[in-house]
């Protein structure tokens, strides 16, 4: 072979190499823009992902204050009855209340009337006896026997008790002296008693109105 003919082989052989070393240049620069073309894709599309992830948690968030407006503007309104159905109760039960104690006070006095009924029965036909009568030892008893039942009824069934006699010591707690004398006691006693004084159990609810006597000075 001539050296000319090798020379050329020589020039051949680097513009071969100079060739592919600029198409592995083109290459790897064809690649590295889409990779980067395809990096700022991505990231715009995530970008735009993320703003539309924005705006619907935010129309989420806002429809869950207007659920939550209305779930509390209900509770509102269901206490708003509960009172109104609380205060109409209370009110019946005030009124109820009021009517059975107008009612008991306004027949508080009925069983004590329906047994005196008897009482006033003995007293008619002893008045209506008397008429007749011709010993008035008989209309006496009549009166004695009617008296006598009608204290009985009412200190056994009541618990109204009479209480004054002469020869009792001065309670002013439950004697009204509506006058005094003196006269040889050694403390104050009761000379006469002109009304009977009454209690219900232990309260007072007539004085006895008494002449009183006291020691002499």
């Amino acid at each position: 072979m001539s050296k000319e003919k090798k020379e050329n082989e020589n020039v051949a052989e680097e513009a071969s190499a100079k060739e592919q070393e600029e198409s592995s240049t083109e290459s790897q620069t064809e690649e590295t823009s889409s990779e980067t073309q395809s990096s700022e894709n991505s990231g715009t599309q995530s970008a735009e992902t993320a703003a539309e992830n924005a705006e619907s948690a935010k129309q989420e968030k806002a429809e869950t204050a207007e659920e939550k407006i209305a779930r509390l503007e209900a509770e509102i309104t269901d206490l708003k009855n509960q009172m109104l159905y609380k205060a109409a109760e209370n009110d019946n039960w005030r009124k109820r209340m009021m009517q059975q104690k107008d009612e008991a006070v306004a027949y508080a006095n009925a069983s004590l009337l329906s047994d005196l009924l008897d009482s006033l029965d003995n007293f008619d036909r002893t008045v209506e006896a008397a008429k007749n009568a011709t010993d008035p030892k008989a209309i006496a008893d009549g009166v004695s026997m009617v008296n006598k039942s009608l204290v009985s009824m009412l200190e056994n069934k009541y618990n109204l008790v009479g209480y004054g006699a002469v020869g009792d010591a001065f309670d002013p707690d439950i004697h009204e002296a509506i006058g005094m004398q003196q006269g040889d006691v050694k403390e104050e006693q009761l000379a006469a008693v002109y009304l009977k004084g009454y209690k219900l159990k232990d309260r007072v609810i007539r004085h006895a109105k008494v002449m009183v006597i006291k020691p002499a000075e």
